[in-house]
């Protein structure tokens, strides 16, 4: 059974976190975009294949309705379209989501819903939670680890956290070691009320809910 790396680059991992926070008193998701990586195997067959996910940016999506498939559909659609024109070989890789309540660590079933729904694209997909906790510790320089929890399906379907029983070998590291420094100076800047999300972008179609202009 070959094992999962999962590599988070820094700007979805901070567009991700800022979408979070801009609607603390409210559930928020979003999906991951990315590409997969798998090595070869050897000749003689005696090593395993290395299956990775690298994901590249994500589409915030929604702190209202998060339930709404079609929307789900519309987001998929048109972000995997926009990728397509852009030449980058870029597909929805998976799934994040924030809990309403700052102390709510688990895995809902809506999350776990969605999450099925996208490995109908992607076998390999994850879902990524905020640790509320992890992220109290920016300040303090005690985190350095990504702020989120991974979540992969196993063989019998079941969503298991990486580092719990049946995930052997999952994990989940930065592309760019600096990305939870750039991630606090942006807080600190308030950068996290210019994200737009998809809900945005349905209410009025003129904001970017591709977020083009977020890093500049």
């Amino acid at each position: 059974m070959g094992e999962s790396r999962y590599v988070i680059s820094q700007t979805a991992y901070v567009k991700l976190v800022l979408h979070a926070l801009k609607h603390k008193a409210s559930a928020v998701n979003g999906i991951l975009v990315g590409r997969l990586k798998q090595s070869p195997a050897s000749e003689d067959n005696n090593s395993i294949n290395t299956e990775g996910v690298e994901i590249i940016d994500v589409i915030p999506l929604s702190h209202a309705q998060l339930g709404l498939l079609p929307t789900l559909e519309i987001a998929i659609t048109q972000g995997e379209e926009y990728f397509a024109s852009k030449g980058d070989r870029l597909s929805v890789v998976g799934y994040y989501h924030a809990n309403e309540r700052y102390e709510d660590l688990e895995l809902s079933s809506l999350a776990k819903k969605i999450g099925d729904h996208i490995t109908r694209y992607c076998p390999q997909a994850a879902i990524l939670l905020l640790d509320n906790k992890l992220l109290e510790e920016l300040p303090r320089g005690g985190s350095k680890r990504p702020v989120v929890q991974l979540y992969t399906r196993d063989a019998s379907k079941v969503w298991r956290q990486a580092g719990s029983s049946g995930s052997l070998g999952v994990g989940l590291v930065f592309k760019e070691p600096t990305a939870n420094t750039v991630l606090w100076d942006y807080i600190t800047e308030g950068r996290e009320q210019d994200v737009v999300d998809f809900d945005d972008h349905l209410d009025d179609i003129s904001k970017d809910w591709l977020n083009s202009n977020l890093f500049n």
